[in-house]
C-alpha cells in the first residue's frame, strides 16, 4: 500500500468517525435538561412562556430534532458553527480565540510528560536489567504509581498552595499578569511562569504513564535474542541501547502518544478551570453551565477532529519508526 493510499484511506475513516461524533453530541446535548432559551429568560426575569417561546423561535429551537440536525451539519460542512447567543459572537471566533491558550498548555505538558517520562524509563529500565542501583528502580517506580494513582484537580490545588501561597515562587492563576502591559522577551519570560504550575499538574499524570510504559516495553525487548548477540558482538551498551533497544520499545510509547493528546482535552477542563487557564476546556465548562448548545457542539466537533487528526499522525509516526509495518500493508492479503 502506498502512502498516498494509506493517507487517503485513514483520512476517509477519520470524516466519518467526526461525522459519527457530531451527530451523537447534538443528540446528547438536546438530550440534557434545561434549554439557553429557559436560562436567558430566567436571568432576564421573565420567565413567562410567551417569552421562552420567542427565544425558542429565535435560536431555532421550535424546529423538529432532524431538521436542527441537518441545519448544522450543513453549517458545520461549510465551517460555520453556529453562533453563541449567549456571548453574543460565532462560536468559530469563540474557539479560535482560545484554542492558542489550549495549544500551549497541551503542548508544553505533552512534551514534559514524554521526555520526562521516556527518560526516567530508559533509567529505570537499565538499572534493572544491569542489575546496578535496583533502589533507583524501585523508587522511580514507585513514585510513578503515585503520580498515576493521584487525582488530577486535588494535584493542582496542592501545587498551588505550596508553590504559590506557602513559597511564593510562582503565579497560582491566568496565562499572565493582568494590568502588567508587557511587551517581547518579558511577556514571554511572564507567560512561562504562568505555565509552569499547570504544564506540571497536567503532565505529571502522563509522565508517571510513560515511565511504567518505557520502562516495561524496554525490559521486554532486552531479552529478546537480537539484543544478546550485539552484546556478545562487544556493541557499546549505550548504542545498545540508543540504537536496538530504544527504537523497538517506543512503538507503545508512540501508540499512547496519540491516544494522550485526546485525553489531554479532558485534563485540560479540570487544569484550566482550576488555574484559570483562559483555553477551550474552561470554555467548554462555562458553556455547560449555561446550556449553550452552539458553542458546546462547536468545542466538541473541534475537539473530535483534533483527536482524530492526532490518530492520523501517530499511524503516519509508525510508519517511519517501524518500516515493517509499512511492508506488512503492501504485502497481498
Amino acid at each position: 500500500m502506498s502512502f498516498l493510499s494509506f493517507f487517503v484511506s485513514r483520512l476517509a475513516k477519520a470524516l466519518v468517525v467526526v461525522l459519527g461524533v457530531v451527530i451523537l453530541n447534538f443528540f446528547l446535548i438536546r438530550m440534557a435538561p434545561g434549554d439557553p432559551a429557559t436560562v436567558l429568560a430566567g436571568e432576564a426575569g421573565a420567565g413567562d412562556e410567551v417569552f421562552v417561546q420567542q427565544l425558542r423561535e429565535q435560536f431555532g429551537l421550535d424546529r423538529p430534532l432532524p431538521v436542527q440536525l441537518g441545519h448544522y451539519l450543513w453549517g458545520v460542512a461549510q465551517m460555520d458553527l453556529g453562533y453563541s447567543y449567549r456571548n453574543r459572537l460565532p462560536v468559530l471566533d469563540l474557539i479560535l480565540d482560545r484554542l492558542p491558550a489550549t495549544f500551549l498548555l497541551m503542548g508544553s505538558a505533552f512534551v514534559f510528560s514524554i521526555v520526562a517520562g521516556v527518560a526516567l524509563g530508559v533509567l529505570a529500565a537499565r538499572t534493572r536489567y544491569e542489575n546496578r542501583r535496583r533502589w533507583l528502580d524501585s523508587v522511580l517506580v514507585s513514585g510513578a504509581m503515585l503520580l498515576y494513582a493521584t487525582p488530577l484537580f486535588w494535584l493542582s490545588l496542592m501545587a498551588i498552595i505550596l508553590f504559590s501561597v506557602v513559597l511564593g515562587w510562582l503565579p497560582a492563576f491566568g496565562m499572565e499578569s493582568i494590568g502588567a502591559n508587557l511587551a517581547g522577551i518579558d511577556r514571554v519570560l511572564d507567560i512561562g511562569r504562568h505555565m509552569v504550575l499547570p504544564t506540571l499538574s497536567l503532565g505529571s499524570f502522563f509522565m508517571a504513564i510513560y515511565v511504567r510504559l518505557t520502562r516495561a516495553s524496554m525490559l521486554e525487548v532486552m531479552g529478546m535474542d537480537f539484543i544478546k548477540t550485539a552484546r556478545a558482538k562487544g556493541v557499546p551498551a549505550r548504542r545498545v541501547i540508543r540504537v536496538h533497544v530504544l527504537r523497538n520499545a517506543l512503538l507503545p510509547v508512540i501508540t499512547f502518544a496519540g491516544i494522550q493528546l485526546g485525553q489531554m482535552a479532558g485534563g485540560a477542563v479540570l487544569t484550566e478551570t482550576v488555574f484559570a487557564w483562559p483555553g477551550i476546556g474552561r470554555l467548554m465548562f462555562d458553556a455547560l453551565l449555561q446550556r449553550d448548545y452552539q458553542l458546546l457542539l462547536g468545542i466538541f466537533v473541534m475537539t473530535s477532529a483534533l483527536v482524530v487528526l492526532f490518530n492520523l499522525l501517530t499511524d503516519i509516526v509508525y510508519r517511519l519508526v517501524d518500516p515493517r509495518i509499512a511492508a506488512s500493508q503492501g504485502a497481498p492479503a
